[in-house]
């Protein structure tokens, strides 16, 4: 099996890496981060110019019609950078959930203004308390009004509309409500890994619901498309982080030579390659699965399980292997075992998405050797 990149996808890998690296490094990132959006409209506009934005939307609905292996190419870049827009948080997954439940006219209007970067979305899902693979919906929806709290909501604070998961009379329901329309109040933060999210409550709050019956199965399938696009996020983070131990190891000197010369610290270095290695199979397995058509949560679970794991090696060894400059705000690693430790507490930790495959072994054949 070829799991080579066609040369239009190098070359959307190439134009995106190069749009990043034109913008961030380190200090950059930290400058951006400091602001209050967050995130810089700049490389927004840019990223939408390239097509980006609609990179994975229908052609009819103003995008290009690209699969997983587009999108997951796209996050790896944004990984590697450390790149803060919300790529992921108010594009590809409001934008999955529309495209999957709205009517043409409406599938049009959002997925065009999402496609241009005119139009910013977040998806409201988790409530307090819950914890995945749990979501209790208490939200309720009666009578196009919305009552309930939403937790964890990414970027959710500069979102100009919102797809809500909502309790009904039929099962759980999405719907399309203004971030700024009465009965919807906003609390945003800032997360460890310098990114935005919000706390959003409402009451009363009118809403336009997307589509009919229960929605559960579309939320289980764009959480299996969040998985695999932030495992593709964390490798792209894991590389640089590896690099980055790589060139140091090769440039400081103790004792009158390079640390390079130390044969532990050229075999920590070898674990962490082969902690990056493994990693990349197991995004490279979850987004072939999707490009075929398998939209399967235990494939999710078992790649964000080998990326919780990996993630953490490498992290911290990067961070170890730097010693003291690897803990100062002025350089990459801290940030990026940042990131990778917030990634690795999305939709489940490594315990949590253990619990959740060790429950599905009685579900599998076993196989006989000897």
């Amino acid at each position: 099996m070829d799991f080579a990149l066609s040369d239009e996808q190098t070359m959307l890998r190439d134009t995106v890496r190069e749009v990043l690296t034109r913008k961030y490094d380190i200090e950059t990132v930290r400058a951006v981060t400091d602001t209050e959006l967050g995130w810089d409209k700049g490389v927004w506009k840019s990223l939408a110019d390239i097509g980006i934005l609609g990179l994975t939307f229908p052609e009819d609905d103003g995008g290009m019609g690209a699969g997983p292996v587009e999108f997951t190419s796209v996050m790896t870049e944004l990984g590697r950078a450390l790149a803060p827009e919300p790529y992921l948080d108010a594009v590809l997954v409001p934008g999955s959930l529309v495209a999957a439940t709205a009517d043409a006219d409406t599938r049009a209007e959002i997925l065009g203004g999402l496609a241009s970067g005119e139009l910013l979305m977040a998806f409201a899902h988790l409530e307090p308390g819950d914890r995945w693979p749990g979501a209790k919906v208490a939200t309720t929806a009666d009578g196009g009004k919305l009552n309930g709290t939403k937790t964890l909501v990414g970027h959710g604070d500069c979102a100009d509309k919102l797809v809500v998961s909502a309790r009904t009379d039929d099962g759980v329901g999405l719907f399309l409500v203004d971030a700024d329309a009465e009965g919807v109040s906003r609390t945003p933060y800032r997360t460890h890994d310098r990114r935005r999210g919000a706390q959003v409550e409402f009451t009363d709050a009118a809403a336009v619901r997307l589509g009919s019956g229960d929605a559960t199965q579309v939320i289980a399938d764009a959480e299996v498309g969040i998985q695999t696009a932030l495992c593709a996020e964390a490798v792209g983070a894991m590389e640089r982080a590896l690099d980055l131990t790589v060139e140091y190891l090769k440039t400081r000197k103790q004792f009158g030579v390079t640390l390079s010369q130390f044969q532990t610290l050229t075999q920590r270095a070898a674990d962490m390659y082969a902690q990056l290695e493994l990693a990349r199979s197991m995004s490279l397995y979850a987004t072939t699965a999707l490009s075929d058509g398998i939209c399967d949560p235990a494939i999710a679970s078992r790649a964000k399980l080998q990326i919780c794991r990996s993630g953490r090696v490498i992290g911290q060894e990067a961070v170890q292997m730097h010693g003291g400059i690897g803990m100062t705000a002025e350089y990459p690693v801290g940030h990026y075992l940042s990131r990778l430790t917030a990634i690795s507490h999305t939709l489940g930790d490594a315990a949590d998405h253990v619990s959740v495959l060790a429950r599905s072994v009685g579900d599998h054949e076993m196989v006989m050797i000897g």
